[in-house]
């Protein structure tokens, strides 16, 4: 398995967590970019990738996984290829697929390469979103990618791809959502799992400050409750995953920049969810907070 060289900055870093256990990463981190909870899921992340290893991102819907790799990303200095999974995904949305193209008057058949093609021939981050939406039979084809070998052959082109020295890969899932499907085996023990929780408190105080148009502090202090009393409740089994999203509280937020409170959170939170008991649960709590 291939080992990578870290920037100097995070380097060095690392190091003194090793020796004194500070407990924070947060300066290396750009305004925007994500902030754990907890210091050690940034650590666990950053020595994983360096160590050539595969990390799996689980946790609930808009709790910050993708930001999360992208904050990795620019830790790594690497650039970051994209694969959304679904049902639809197939061998073409991963390797890439073949078209008519000319070269002067002669017409040819061209290869265009796809998300993992690019990321392995670059030496580059592959962020797979969504892992366990796509059918089972479908992520084998890259097995060989995510094991020691770092190796695929193209079913398009025959080709023998291995990896440049750089290439790593990120997985995010969402556990229990309608359309996925448990991760068989093979596939889960190639990853190293990091819970990513949702992020509360003043973290996501500073979160809303840094990256919503929202600058009334009282305001921001009242979201941040929200939060906590949406977290609260879908713990408690009252409300589904996704309205405590944290992606869509900062929609609200930056809607509340411009229109009242409750609105926003109807626009961003209320009306994206099913049921009427979940939507009048919601309206409850913002019209007892606003």
């Amino acid at each position: 398995m291939m080992k990578y060289d870290l920037p100097g900055k995070v380097k060095e870093q690392l190091e003194l967590k090793r020796r004194t256990d500070p407990g924070s990463f947060e300066y290396l981190i750009r305004p925007g970019g994500y902030v754990p909870p907890h210091m050690d899921l940034l650590a666990d992340a950053i020595i994983a990738l360096s160590m050539g290893k595969n990390i799996l991102l689980k946790g609930p819907t808009g709790a910050g996984k993708t930001k999360f790799a992208e904050t990795l990303s620019h830790l790594f200095r690497q650039p970051m290829f994209s694969v959304n999974c679904s049902v639809d995904l197939d061998a073409e949305s991963l390797m890439g697929f073949k078209t008519l193209a000319y070269e002067g008057d002669k017409q040819v058949i061209d290869f265009v390469p796809g998300p993992v093609t690019n990321a392995m021939k670059d030496g580059s981050f592959l962020y797979i979103d969504e892992i366990n939406m796509a059918k089972p039979e479908t992520l084998p084809l890259i097995n060989g990618v995510l094991d020691y070998r770092r190796t695929i052959t193209n079913p398009f082109t025959n080709e023998i791809i291995t990896a440049n020295e750089g290439f790593g890969v990120i997985a995010a899932i969402n556990v229990g959502y309608i359309g996925t499907v448990p991760l068989n085996e093979a596939l889960k023990n190639r990853f190293i799992v990091i819970e990513v929780p949702y992020i509360e408190g003043e973290q996501l105080k500073k979160l809303i400050q840094d990256t919503t148009s929202l600058t009334d502090e009282r305001t921001i202090d009242l979201f941040v409750r929200l939060s906590g009393d949406l977290i609260t409740a879908v713990e408690q089994g009252k409300l589904p995953e996704e309205a405590a999203s944290i992606r869509a509280l900062l929609d609200a937020c930056d809607l509340s920049g411009f229109i009242q409170p409750k609105r926003a959170i109807l626009r961003a939170i209320v009306d994206k969810l099913e049921e009427e008991r979940e939507r009048e649960f919601v309206k409850n709590l913002a019209e007892t907070l606003f």
